[in-house]
Parts: C-alpha cells; sequence; structure tokens
C-alpha cells in the first residue's frame, strides 16, 4: 500500500487516527504482509522527516478481514494512558454488521469465551471452563432487507472475534464470514466495519470522536 493512499482522520504529537483498510493485518504475521503498523511508521517518518526508527504504540486491533477507525499512540505515555483506557471500557467503539437473519430490535449479548491460538479461533464456553474471558456487547437493529439485517453495534469487552462469535452463536452469523458462517461463499468480504471511536486525548484531556460512512460496497444497504 502507498502511504500515500493511507486515510489519516487526525494527528497530532500524540495520537494518529486513520482508516484500516480491509484484509491488512493490524501488525506483522505470519504471512509477512505489509501490515498496518508499518504503514503508518513508514508514513510518520516521511512526512516528518524522522530519522531512525520511529515510535508507533498499538493500543487496539481490528481482525484482519475488518476495515474501520483506528487510533494510534505516537508516545508510550499516549500508548499507557490509551491502554488504560482500553482495560477501564471509557474506550467506546462502535461498529455495523450485516448478519444473516432478523434478529429482535435490541439486544445484550453475554458470554465468557475462550480462543484456540492454535486455529486461531474463538468460541463461547462455560464460565468455569479454563481461560474463558468475560464478553459483552449491546446492538440495535436499523434495517432489514429480504434476510439479511444490518445492526448497530456497541462493544463492551474487545475479546478475539468477539461480534463475529456471540452473533454466529445465535444464529445470526455475519455476512460473508469465512470462519464463522458455513453459509458464506469464498470471496465474499465479511460485512464489519468499524464505524466510530471514541476516547478521551491522552493528553489534552478532551473527549475526541471519530465516524466514517459505512462502505457502499454490498451488501450494506
Amino acid at each position: 500500500m502507498d502511504i500515500s493512499k493511507l486515510h489519516v482522520l487526525y494527528e497530532d504529537n500524540h495520537v494518529i487516527v486513520v482508516e484500516k483498510p480491509v484484509n491488512i493485518a493490524v501488525m506483522e504475521d505470519a504471512s509477512q504482509d505489509l501490515d498496518l503498523l508499518s504503514i503508518v511508521k513508514e508514513y510518520v517518518k516521511v512526512k516528518y522527516n524522522k530519522p531512525g526508527d520511529v515510535y508507533i504504540g498499538l493500543v487496539h486491533r481490528l481482525d484482519r478481514p475488518v476495515g474501520g477507525i483506528m487510533v494510534f499512540a505516537r508516545t508510550s505515555k499516549a500508548a499507557s494512558r490509551l491502554s488504560d483506557q482500553v482495560r477501564t471500557h471509557q474506550f467506546s467503539k462502535t461498529y455495523h454488521a450485516v448478519v444473516c437473519g432478523k434478529p429482535k430490535r435490541e439486544d445484550t449479548f453475554r458470554d465468557y469465551m475462550r480462543k484456540d491460538s492454535k486455529t486461531n479461533t474463538s468460541r463461547v464456553c462455560r464460565e468455569n471452563d479454563k481461560d474463558a474471558k468475560y464478553a459483552e456487547l449491546s446492538y440495535t437493529l436499523v434495517d432489514t432487507q429480504n434476510d439479511l439485517s444490518l445492526v448497530k453495534i456497541a462493544l463492551k469487552t474487545g475479546r478475539s472475534h468477539q461480534i463475529r462469535v456471540q452473533f454466529s452463536s445465535r444464529g445470526y452469523p455475519l455476512w460473508g464470514d469465512q470462519r464463522y458462517n458455513k453459509n458464506a461463499v469464498k470471496g465474499q468480504q465479511i460485512a464489519l466495519f468499524a464505524s466510530s471511536l471514541e476516547f478521551m486525548h491522552p493528553t489534552l484531556k478532551e473527549l475526541m470522536h471519530f465516524e466514517l460512512p459505512l462502505p457502499s460496497r454490498a451488501p450494506w444497504f
């Protein structure tokens, strides 16, 4: 990806907010494909003519196939303070997704989940299972067409593949989810988008809010 094509929503000396493209890993993985963290580092290095290695702190993640808003820290102090906000649930993330089926108008999902690192998959489990972690989200139904529903999701916790697993476990898998939707067709792009982000600026102590319009690609409506 050409760094000139990086969509930067906001930047200052402490944070940089960008749009993550779909199908790009947030950080380097086994594929060794170009990742967003490296792209942001190169962007800052070139724009500000920084010598040597550039510090960019990763404070939250998005699954590789998912696009949307992300914030990175430009200082270790900012990284620490933003990470504290994530840990104490003061870091607000909103997603939109298209799910298969017609869920009720609004609901809150409360589960325990565990991740299998060998297969990079997660599942709902019992509270007393080994490595079980609490997972919670709330959603509202935005629209329904045919057998697809657009939902707006407020994520309370940030477990691996949480949205995908919690909806799938209730019979409403995400459209195009190659991992948790058995009816997904190869080549479909998962219909999940990180549409807004809200956090307290780590040094200015001002509430920062960022929002992106939903992608126009199918099956958004």
